[in-house]
């Protein structure tokens, strides 16, 4: 479609047969209509010389014509539409059971700090590839000494060049990754994990103060309230015995659980239960299906006889409810995980009231019940295949981040004929 016009004033002139420059003002402005979009495109040529508005219009004329045949829009989303589209295409994968609900979410976060940082409305078509070079250093400067560390930032810029080669692919964008100024490599040593890990007397001090609050709360279970913090109880004493993801926990049913006895030496008196644990591959986040074993403390055989009645209490006259076996385990009501920010909430008040000391300089979280699960069993002699198999990681990762963890076993490996108890080292 050309243009419509065919009558120009003097201060209007044709440019081919689908544009037009005109003067607004002093300047000169260029119009051309674009077919395939169906609109105007239309900027400001930035110059008051008719011959060089010409010479800029033929030029821009060229351009949009090529990138016209080419397939490439003129007219841009927003950087908001581009990352909206973006998780439409990740939920699907969800779906699919291609990424887990944490990953999603994950994906969501970083991508809502590069929104922060780049502009809600700032248009795709307009990005450059160095538009992200301060990205480091304006996501640890707004921090306020709360602190952010590289991996974090490293894993919110994967995520960004993700999305736009994405965008790039489907002719949203111009550039299809950006050139985020390289960062030193970190070596953070065994200091970073040690501060973000409990030691041995303060799991058991956390785990008897997370067993009284339970108590208290199942005592007293039909009070608003007690019921979830009941569950939230089992959840973070039951993550301190499995190393397991939040994730993974969080969608654990009943029937990826089963107790086993377990006979040591043939002696049924030194015999104990274990819990035999099934993470199914749509709910891990390496994608594939894990089974392994743990000592039981009964957490999940009280938590069964909390919830089970009062399940089939409930649904007694509901006869579409599923099974109670396929469940949540960490649900009030079997469908719905309790939330995050209850996890939180009561893991601040525990390390309360377990007086954990020196938090204000420690990376303790939920998060740290995993990496101690991890670091005992390495400590203890557990080949890092098998930690890595049980925990659904990599061995090279178990012993690029775990393998060196205490002064007892570093000691112990110098001193291999004298070991290492209550600080103090002792011939064998």
């Amino acid at each position: 479609m050309s243009l419509k016009k065919r009558t120009f004033s003097d201060n209007e002139i044709a440019i081919y047969d689908d544009a037009v420059i005109y003067k607004r003002g002093e300047y000169w402005q260029f119009r051309m209509w674009l077919t395939k979009e169906g609109k105007y495109a239309r900027f400001s040529l930035k110059t008051r010389s008719q011959s060089t508005a010409e010479d800029k219009a033929k030029q821009h004329y060229y351009t949009l014509k090529a990138e016209e045949q080419q397939g490439k829009r003129y007219f841009s989303l927003t950087t908001k539409a581009g990352v909206d589209l973006y998780l439409q295409q990740r939920w699907k994968d969800v779906e699919a059971g291609l990424i887990v609900k944490g990953r999603y979410s994950t994906i969501k976060t970083h991508l809502e700090h590069w929104l922060d940082f780049i502009k809600r409305d700032t248009k795709l078509k307009e990005l450059e590839r160095t538009d992200c070079e301060n990205y480091f250093h304006s996501r640890t400067k707004t921090k306020k000494g709360l602190g952010i560390s590289q991996s974090t930032v490293e894993n919110e810029q994967s995520t960004v060049n993700a999305m736009l080669s994405w965008l790039y692919k489907r002719k949203e964008t111009y550039i299809d990754s950006f050139e985020f100024k390289k960062l030193k490599p970190v070596d953070k040593g065994d200091d970073a994990l040690r501060r973000a890990l409990f030691t041995d007397e303060e799991i058991g001090e956390v785990r008897l103060q997370l067993e009284k609050i339970v108590a208290e709360a199942v005592i007293n279970i039909n009070e608003d309230g007690n019921l979830v913090k009941a569950v939230v109880g089992y959840y973070l004493l039951i993550s301190s015995i499995t190393g397991l993801r939040r994730g993974e926990q969080l969608q654990l049913r009943w029937q990826d659980i089963a107790h086993i006895e377990h006979i040591v030496g043939g002696d049924e008196e030194n015999s104990h239960s274990l819990v035999k644990i099934v993470v199914r591959a749509e709910t891990s986040k390496v994608r594939k299906t894990r089974k392994f074993a743990v000592r039981d403390r009964e957490y999940f055989d009280s938590l069964f006889k909390l919830l089970q009645p009062r399940y089939v209490k409930a649904n007694k006259d509901n006869p579409n409810a599923p099974h109670f076996g396929s469940t949540l385990i960490f649900s009030v009501n079997g469908i719905t995980p309790i939330t995050v920010r209850a996890i939180d909430y009561n893991f601040d008040k525990v390390l309360d009231l377990a007086e954990i000391a020196n938090r204000d300089t420690r990376d303790l979280v939920p998060y740290s019940f995993r990496h101690y699960f991890i670091t005992q069993r390495v400590n203890s002699g557990l080949h890092p295949t098998a930690v890595a198999e049980m925990c659904g990681t990599s061995t090279t990762q178990i012993e690029k981040t775990y393998y060196h963890t205490t002064e007892a076993k570093m000691i112990s490996n110098a001193m291999a004929d004298y070991y290492y108890k209550d600080g103090m080292l002792i011939p064998k």
